[in-house]
């Protein structure tokens, strides 16, 4: 397969990849939520233990979008999966500063799960996973800075915002030609 084909095969079967920004908006929105109700450093614990829930969220969000959350065919999918196991190796700053440093933590996970999205813009040819990234990274800093006492609930809604925006641009951004002609040309063939 060229390229292209790739990347249509990927939008294809991701079927425009809204489960897992809605998983992680719904983690984020918890998070923000949990923080009103209890003391930091256990929000802080739920921000890091809870991070675990996304995948099996974005599973069960799948169900309904139809949606492979990770074709194990495709190049560049496997691409995604490499990024956000990437993403997850900030966990060895992430821990380091929750034991010593734990005023930074909703900074570094606030921005570190979110880099992944600059490969998916690369995948799917569109600035929306740029946008997303950048996006993420100067409301998460400004709300850190700007709200030191409310932190996981402003970084936590600041995120979630930069997901409702992203959640937009994805579910109704025009796909190309080719991926609209191969989609058809698969629903054609399933009927």
């Amino acid at each position: 397969m060229t390229l292209e084909e790739l990347r249509a095969d990927f939008e294809r079967s991701a079927k425009r990849s809204l489960s897992m920004p809605i998983a992680g908006a719904i983690y984020w929105l918890t998070i923000a939520i949990v923080s009103t109700q209890v003391p930091e450093r256990l929000g802080l614990l739920v921000m890091l233990f809870g991070s675990g829930l996304i995948f099996p969220i974005a599973l069960l969000v799948s169900k309904v979008t139809k949606e492979e959350v990770f074709s194990s065919q495709n190049p560049l999918a496997k691409l995604m999966g490499a990024s956000v196991l990437m993403v997850n190796l900030l966990w060895a700053v992430h821990i380091p500063l929750f034991l010593y440093a734990p005023e930074f933590l909703t900074l570094s996970v606030g921005i570190g799960l979110g880099l992944h999205w600059v490969v998916y813009s690369w995948i799917i040819q569109h600035p929306l996973g740029l946008i997303h990234a950048f996006l993420r990274t100067a409301l998460v800093l400004t709300m850190w800075l700007s709200f030191p006492e409310s932190r996981l609930l402003a970084v936590g809604l600041s995120v979630v915002l930069a997901y409702s925006f992203s959640i937009c641009q994805m579910s109704t951004r025009k796909l190309s030609h080719n991926q609209l002609s191969q989609q058809d040309a698969a629903s054609g063939a399933a009927a």
